[in-house]
Order: structure tokens, then sequence, then C-alpha cells
């Protein structure tokens, strides 16, 4: 039997240990993910018979494997398609037509975090939560990995194991790991190059409709205090009639320069240049708010290949959207898919 640890409970180790269950006969997988949730930045909270997507905001059809993972694979039921358009503004709030270039925006009733949960579900996967990894142990002889949690705990040994983690995330575990310093080093430093755009995140509940064209707006000048304003009523199941809700995501410099400020005072802020945005004062008072700081919010540039297979060589594979190098849900599927398989080709050799 293969024994495979995965770190972390993203969308790409979701589909990794999806494919994993067809390219080995025999495998045992255990996740071990450092939060009490699944599915990463592709995040889902419910509040008051409101279920909002505050990371990730949806999934682009824009790959073919992950449209038929979704559509035929995956049970269907509560996959739900956002039919309005998404719009741009600049950096004066000019408001425009336009740039609805997504074939589908996909979510669940229940929420993007139901990715993870169908794909997880469809395996023998045994997953620990709130198990922070934080060092690796190769043993040479046995060609065996360990893991190490942040109470000293080991985990394993393990035939190979799949790093989840953003890129700066999974460099720092690397960077304390016992392994050979050559492809260890060559691997931490091409991880540490990964850049991301930080974004703060405020969430918006009104207890009325809002009357406007679009699902969302999206800055096209990258010079506005908003970047991403977008209606999870627009989502079936998501917001009960008579309501709405906002996900505000502020633009990388206004989200650095205020990360550490009092969230309070952010989110008030935030709802005030979103009224002056939409023209509509209603939306400096919501009646309740939500907030999140992403560190890793938006992939930049992704990790060379070069090192990545030098590491598959002995038995370490890394999977998300920065190994595919675009920053969007479909690419970490992808990603998972692709390591789930290669790892069973690899075992059977």
């Amino acid at each position: 039997m293969e024994r495979i640890g995965i770190v972390g409970a993203g969308a790409g180790a979701a589909a990794a240990a999806f494919a994993l269950e067809d390219a080995t006969a025999e495998t045992s997988v255990t996740v071990l993910e450092k939060s009490g949730g699944l599915c990463g930045r592709a995040a889902t909270r419910r509040r008051d018979g409101v279920v909002y997507d505050y990371g990730a905001n949806y999934l682009k059809a824009d790959d073919e494997r992950v449209v038929e993972l979704v559509t035929e694979r995956l049970p269907t039921d509560g996959l739900v398609d956002v039919d309005a358009p998404v719009w741009t503004f600049d950096r004066d709030g000019g408001i425009e037509p336009g740039r609805d270039a997504d074939d589908h925006k996909w979510s669940y009733e229940r929420g993007l975090t139901q990715l993870a949960k169908r794909l997880f579900a469809r395996t023998d996967a045994t997953i620990h939560r709130e198990t922070r990894v934080e060092r690796l142990v190769r043993d040479d002889a046995a060609g065996t990995w360990t893991l190490e949690d942040a109470a000293g705990n080991p985990w394993g040994p393990y035939d190979a194991v799949v790093l989840n983690p953003p890129a700066p995330q999974a460099a720092a575990v690397l960077e304390t790991s016992s392994w050979d310093a050559d492809p260890r080093d060559s691997l931490v430093a091409a991880l540490g190059d990964v850049s991301y755009r930080r974004v703060w995140t405020g969430v918006f509940h009104y207890p009325f409709e809002l009357e406007v064209p679009y699902y969302a707006l999206v800055n096209a000048d990258k010079d506005h205090e908003v970047g991403w304003v977008s209606r999870e009523e627009c989502k079936p199941g998501h917001v009960p009639d008579g309501e709405s809700l906002l996900v505000v995501q502020a633009n990388r410099e206004w989200s650095v320069a205020n990360e550490g400020r009092d969230p309070e005072r952010n989110l008030a802020e935030l709802a005030a240049v979103t009224a002056g945005l939409l023209e509509d004062d209603r939306l400096t008072d919501p009646d309740w708010t939500d907030h999140q700081g992403w560190r890793y919010a938006i992939l930049e540039d992704g990790a060379p290949s070069e090192p990545l297979r030098r590491a598959e060589s002995a038995g370490l594979y890394c999977v998300g959207d920065w190994v595919a190098g675009e920053g969007r849900i479909h690419a970490a599927l992808r990603s998972g898919l692709e390591v789930g398989e290669r790892i069973g080709a690899d075992r059977r050799r």
C-alpha cells in the first residue's frame, strides 16, 4: 500500500487526493490541515441564513478537465451559475458594462467550500484539521518522509508527500526540513520568489435589495481604493429574498497600508467608498459586517518547473495555483489532478 501525506486541504490538495483514487491500486492518504476548514482561499461562511464566498468568488469554466470534473464526476446538486455580468469601473468611479468574458461563474448553494468537501468525500482520505505541519524529514535509506507538526508530533512515514500551502508558507516549511541541501535550497529559493497580492476584504449585509444590472464590478485601471465589489444575492441560495450582501476587496496598496488598523475603521471606510462608487448612501450603514485579511490572496507569478520536478524524484510534490502559474481555482484543481496522476505513475515504476 502506498502511503501519501498531504499538507493543506485546499482545492489542489482535494483534487490530488481525488486523482490518487484512480491512479494507484491501494493508497492510504492522510491530510493535515492547519485550520478548521477546507478549500483554502475558496472560503465560505454562513450567518443569519446567508451563505457567502469571502475569498475566491467563483469557479471559471476555463479548463476542460475541470469542467468535466465539476459537471460529470462530482455531484451537481446545488451547483449554481451566476448569470448577471461583471462590469468595470475606473479610478474616478465611472462604471461601464463590459468585462464579462467568463462562460460560467460557478459556486454552490452551500458555497465554494463544497468543491473540496465533495472531492474528499469521493476518497478514503483521513483529514486531520487544526494540525499545522512545520517540518519535513527525509529518510533516504528508506525512501520515505515524516512530517512534524507544531506540537512536535511525527506523522508518517509516507512514500510521497504533497505540499499545498501558498508558496511562501511551503518554503518556510522546507527551510527547516531535514533533506539534502541541494534540492531543498533550490526549491526554497524558487518558492520564495513567488509573489502574491494582499487583499483586505469587507463583507456588508443590508436588509434591502439593490437594483443594479451587474453581479460584480472590477477596477479596470487598478487605481482605485477598491479592486472588486460583488453581490452574493446573485448566487442562487446564498441570500434570502429582499436582502443584499456585498463582498468588497480593497486594492493591494490600501490593503497593505491598513492591514494592522482597527477592523471597524477599515469596514466603515470601505462601506463609504462603496456607497460612493454605487451612488447609494444607504450602503454606509450595513446591519452586520464581516472581514478577512488575505496575506496570499492573488497570485502574481508562479514557480519555475525545474526545481519542482527535481523534488518529485524524491517523492515530494507541490500543488496549487502557484504551481500552475495562474491565480484561479480551476488552475489549482488542474494542478492537483495532474500531480495525483503523476504520483500514481511514479509509484508504479
